[in-house]
């Protein structure tokens, strides 16, 4: 598999890419770093593209970009 790019992936799951970098502040996601130079690349693995779509799938209603309500 040929490096994906953080923006290519949000695109392929279906999310923005505020949201992707968001989830992985908050620790939802943890693609592996590699630092190269003064630069870190982050390399998403299969396993982290579908684990993604899982927290997708959590947080968004089905079949629309939009969150989930919470219910009171």
């Amino acid at each position: 598999m040929s490096p994906i790019s953080t923006e290519e992936v949000a695109r392929l799951v279906g999310i923005g890419r505020n949201t992707l970098e968001r989830w992985i502040r908050e620790g939802k996601v943890t693609p592996k770093t590699v630092r190269v130079g003064k630069k870190n690349y982050r390399l998403w693995t299969e396993r982290e593209i579908e684990k993604l779509r899982h927290v997708k799938e959590k947080n968004y209603r089905k079949g629309r970009g939009r969150k989930k309500k919470l219910k009171k």
